[in-house]
């Protein structure tokens, strides 16, 4: 089952990294944010931090599960801090698939967490 788990994780952090690198190259923007403006740096750091993060859960370190928890539940904090106000952008496909796809992940992290055995030596 954990290996499962793990597969789907990296599905996840996968699938949020692609929609947000079409977000950060203005190929799937909300209307709201399509108004010319650059978008913040966040776009094109968090991308590298899924790709990255998502390889990282198949070394199977529950070290690297916990702070990829926190980190994942600090991106969707963001997201939701910096776009409280804008519903449009919130509800939009690509906001709506990205924070779908990082409650699997974020899920699926807790669950290797929380079910993680350390061998016997």
């Amino acid at each position: 089952m954990a290996k499962k788990v793990m597969v789907l994780c990296v599905a996840m952090a996968i699938l949020s990294a692609i929609v947000y690198i079409l977000m950060a190259n203005g190929i799937w923007l909300p209307e709201s944010l399509d108004e010319g403006e650059p978008l913040p740096v966040y776009f094109y750091v968090v991308p590298a931090g899924y790709i990255i993060g998502g390889l990282l859960i198949l070394l199977k370190r529950r070290w690297i599960w916990i702070a990829g928890a926190v980190i994942n539940a600090f991106t969707i904090f963001i997201f939701y801090t910096m776009y409280a106000g804008q519903p449009d952008v919130m509800l939009s496909t690509a906001g709506l698939t990205t924070k779908i796809a990082q409650a699997i992940l974020e899920i699926g992290l807790i669950y290797l967490i929380v079910t993680f055995k350390k061998k016997a030596a």
